[in-house]
């Protein structure tokens, strides 16, 4: 599957939740997830209703080992409580739920990709459950990358 490249985040003087979301999708695409999640922990802080940022942050704590899983899981839910047509939620909680032994539940979040019509994303968590694994390096499949 080919990606678009990471739009640039815009430049302001000050720092709100749009600069923050911009600086910590940056950083997550970069692979440093721990200055990602230092980012996207402010623009979930400064608006709580960024179901994009609760999306990337979770990504982002996942990444960094099962001691996350389980914040990860909230930040999940959050988002797609937020925004239920959020796919790249739904594609990454599944492979949450892989990752944590929970295959029932990632293969609920499978069917509601089918169902959002996104069969890309639904491709790469059927991969994922097949395998037991991501791919590598990490493909960003379920990162949204513009709020």
């Amino acid at each position: 599957l080919a990606m678009e490249a990471p739009s640039q985040p815009k430049k302001s003087t000050e720092a709100n939740d749009s600069d923050l979301f911009a600086s910590g999708t940056e950083k997550l695409l970069a692979g440093d997830y721990a200055a990602a999640e230092k980012d996207l922990r402010a623009a979930v802080k400064a608006d709580d209703k960024n179901a994009a940022a609760h999306n990337n942050l979770a990504f982002v704590l996942r990444k960094q080992g099962s001691v996350h899983f389980d914040e990860a899981l909230k930040h999940y839910d959050r988002a797609i409580e937020l925004n239920d047509k959020l796919a790249e939620a739904y594609m990454y909680r599944g492979v949450l739920y892989q990752a944590m032994g929970k295959k029932d539940l990632a293969l609920s979040d499978h069917a509601r990709l089918l169902e959002l019509g996104r069969g890309d994303l639904a491709k790469e968590l059927q991969w994922v459950l097949d395998n037991g694994k991501e791919k590598e390096p990490p493909q960003f499949f379920g990162v949204v990358q513009k709020e």
